[in-house]
Formats: C-alpha cells, sequence, structure tokens
C-alpha cells in the first residue's frame, strides 16, 4: 500500500515537474523570428554602418577634447538596434529615439543634482524617465539608460546637447537614409490596406474603432503600430482563407458559358433570359465579349415603378413591350437600364478572396473574364458553397 501511495506520489510530482519545465520553457526561450538572412543581414548592416557615420562625426566634433570629453554613449547602441532591425517599432521612430532619449538623460541629470545618493538618484531617474516618456509619447528603451548613465555618473546639462542630443539625431539620419535605401519606411508611416483588401471592395471586418478597444482591453504596451497591427490581421485572415481553398482558382469553380446580353438587346428577350436560366443578372457585353456592365432583375424592377406596388406585374409587362415609336422616353434596350459599374474578377484570381465579396459587400453575381477581358464565365454564393460542400473536411 505504502509502495503504491509512494508511486502515486512520485508520478503526480513527475507531472507537475514536467509541466513546470514545459512553462519555464514556453516563457524563457524565445519563438523563432520570422525573417529571412537578407533581412537579418540589412539590420546588421545597418546598424553598422549607423554607428560609424554617428561615431566618426562625434569623434571629430570633440576634436582635441577627445580623450577628456565624452563623444558617444552607450545606450546609442541599444537605438542602433531597434532603428535598423525593427524600423517599424513604435519605439525606434525618430521622436522617440531624439526625444525619449534626451528628455531621459535631462531628467537624470536633475536627479543627480537633487539626490546625493547615486543608487537613489539613479533609482529615481529611471522611474521618472518612464514617466516622462508615456507622458510625452516618446517611449524608448535606451532612454532609461540614459537616465541611469547621467544619474550616476554627475554630468551637467552641457552633456544633453553633446553627445546624447548629436548622437541621437545623427543615428536617426543614417537610419532614415539607410532604411530608405533598403526599402523600409523610416519614419515609419501607417500602412494602407494591402492591395488584395483594396480589391476586394468589402467592408474591413473590423475597424480601427474595433482595434482599439482590444489594446485598451489588452492594457500593455505592444511593440507595433494600431495600424500595422490592423494590417496583419487582415493578411492572417486572408492567409487563413487560402489555406482553406487551397491553389483553387475562379476558373475552377465558375460556371461556363453563362447567359448574357449586349447592349442593344431588347428588354423582353433580357427577361427572357433571366427567366429561362433562373438567374437574377446578366452580364453585359460588346460585339467581342468584353464586359460593359451588368443588367440585375432589381434594374427591371426599379425602372417599371416598384416603388408603386398596386399592379406591378401589369406595369412590368408593359415596360418589357416595346413601344413601336421612333423617340420614346421608355427604357427599350437593356444598355438602357443597366448598371455600368459591374465587378468582375479574373479567372486566375483564388477563390479565397470571394468570400468577403459575397459575405459582406452584397455581390450575387460576379463575372469572370480572362486575360484579354474577355467574359469566360460567372461566379454565384451557390457556386461557392457548392465548392466548399464538396472538399475535404
Amino acid at each position: 500500500m505504502n509502495d503504491h501511495s509512494n508511486s502515486t506520489r512520485a508520478g503526480i510530482h513527475g507531472g507537475l515537474l514536467a509541466r513546470w519545465v514545459t512553462h519555464l520553457k514556453a516563457g524563457f526561450w524565445p519563438a523563432r523570428l520570422h525573417v529571412d538572412a537578407r533581412e537579418r543581414w540589412r539590420a546588421l548592416l545597418g546598424s553598422g554602418c549607423g554607428i560609424l557615420f554617428t561615431a566618426a562625426l562625434c569623434r571629430w566634433w570633440a576634436g582635441a577634447d577627445l580623450a577628456s570629453y565624452p563623444w558617444l554613449m552607450a545606450p546609442i547602441g541599444a537605438s542602433a538596434v531597434l532603428i535598423f532591425a525593427v524600423p517599424a517599432s513604435p519605439l525606434a521612430q525618430p521622436w522617440a529615439v531624439i526625444g525619449g532619449t534626451t528628455l531621459s538623460a535631462l531628467v537624470g541629470v536633475l536627479c543627480a543634482q537633487a539626490v546625493a545618493d547615486p543608487v537613489m538618484a539613479g533609482a529615481a531617474a529611471v522611474a521618472l524617465a518612464i514617466g516622462l516618456m508615456f507622458l510625452l509619447r516618446c517611449l524608448h528603451p535606451p532612454g532609461g539608460a540614459a537616465a541611469l548613465l547621467a544619474a550616476t555618473t554627475g554630468v551637467g546639462l552641457h552633456f544633453l546637447v553633446f553627445p546624447v542630443l548629436a548622437n541621437c539625431v545623427l543615428l536617426v539620419l543614417a537610419g532614415v537614409v539607410y532604411n530608405s535605401l533598403t526599402g523600409r519606411r523610416y519614419p515609419h508611416r501607417p500602412v494602407a490596406l494591402s492591395r488584395d483588401s483594396r480589391d476586394s471592395g468589402a467592408p474591413p471586418r473590423f475597424t480601427a474603432a474595433d482595434l482599439d478597444a482590444a489594446l485598451a482591453h489588452y492594457n500593455q504596451v505592444l511593440d507595433i503600430s494600431r495600424d500595422d497591427l490592423g494590417e496583419l490581421l487582415h493578411q492572417a485572415e486572408s492567409a487563413a482563407y487560402q489555406r482553406r481553398f487551397g491553389d483553387l482558382k475562379c476558373g475552377d469553380i465558375m460556371s461556363t458559358e453563362p447567359a448574357h446580353v449586349q447592349f442593344g438587346t431588347p428588354l423582353a428577350e433580357a427577361w427572357r433570359l433571366m427567366r429561362e436560366h433562373a438567374v437574377k443578372a446578366l452580364p453585359v457585353t460588346d460585339r467581342v465579349r468584353r464586359i460593359v456592365g451588368i443588367v440585375t432583375m432589381a434594374d427591371f424592377l426599379r425602372h417599371s415603378g416598384l416603388e408603386v406596388h398596386e399592379g406591378i406585374g401589369k406595369r412590368l409587362l408593359g415596360f418589357l413591350q416595346p413601344s413601336g415609336r421612333v423617340h420614346s422616353d421608355k427604357p427599350e434596350v437593356v444598355g438602357q437600364i443597366m448598371s455600368r459599374e459591374v465587378r468582375v474578377v479574373s479567372v486566375g484570381r483564388h477563390a479565397s478572396e470571394l468570400i468577403a465579396l459575397f459575405s459582406e459587400a452584397g455581390h450575387h453575381h460576379i463575372p469572370v473574364i480572362d486575360e484579354e477581358r474577355h467574359l469566360v464565365g460567372i461566379i454565384t454564393p451557390t457556386n461557392l458553397v457548392r465548392t466548399l460542400y464538396r472538399m475535404p473536411r
């Protein structure tokens, strides 16, 4: 009995230990960085060039006082990591670098003058510097190092101009030039929606206010701007759709040889085609099957007086009947009632991009065109649902 109890306790303790080790590993061992070798080389070369540029000019500026006067401060190395390795970070932007570092150093100088004990002065300087950076929206981690350095070394106010301000301004200038030349926006501006998001015509699934509410609920500083976070979420959503649909293209799910009409097709003929094919919309093409518009059942009903409910059938019948006159205010052909604004997709476009169009943009019939913009098919929600049903689960 005792042996059994001991083995049970040993098993429980072993399980707890295993979970603790797993938790410890997850907490202390960082996740893999999703950047390729090119981006890593870009960051390390940029950091080296930035420090070289800053140090060379500041050493030249110090001149004869080189041995007795500080001309390069250590926290600027941490700033270089942010500017060149994570230039999109809010912590790496010019105001954060220049304002956060210089103002923090000012706090450190003042704390050193007010508090004799360097231990107390350093602690107060770092804490107050963080509070000031929060207040002025210039949170920059090396600012804490600058505050501590100034508080514990007893430097004067001249330290703020040189080397602190000079170091920061020169490093930021190097960051602007290098990042721009290597394809990184710096200063980092809010990203626009991706091309796929803009082309889809669908309203966003979440707004800036939604992101603000989520960030307020999270209540922690994130090393990413709200706009970049929104773009990442849109890209993740697009990737999820892409994973679900794989490489399925619009040409794989469309209905081929769709019923269509031309600009001059009589209204009665277009209505007959809609009834015969049980569709609610017909693409309108020119003589070589290029899309020029779309006519829907709603167009027929609107022009026949849908706002008056009594006798709608009789009015619709009269609307379809040709007037027989050379000049008439009454529409006679499809081109007079069609919508010229028509949403089309290419035959090679990923089918996953259609979900937002159907679910949120209000489209129900989307013509499919080839490379020469000729009509080759049409996609409806039925095509999409049928494809989803047939896909392996």
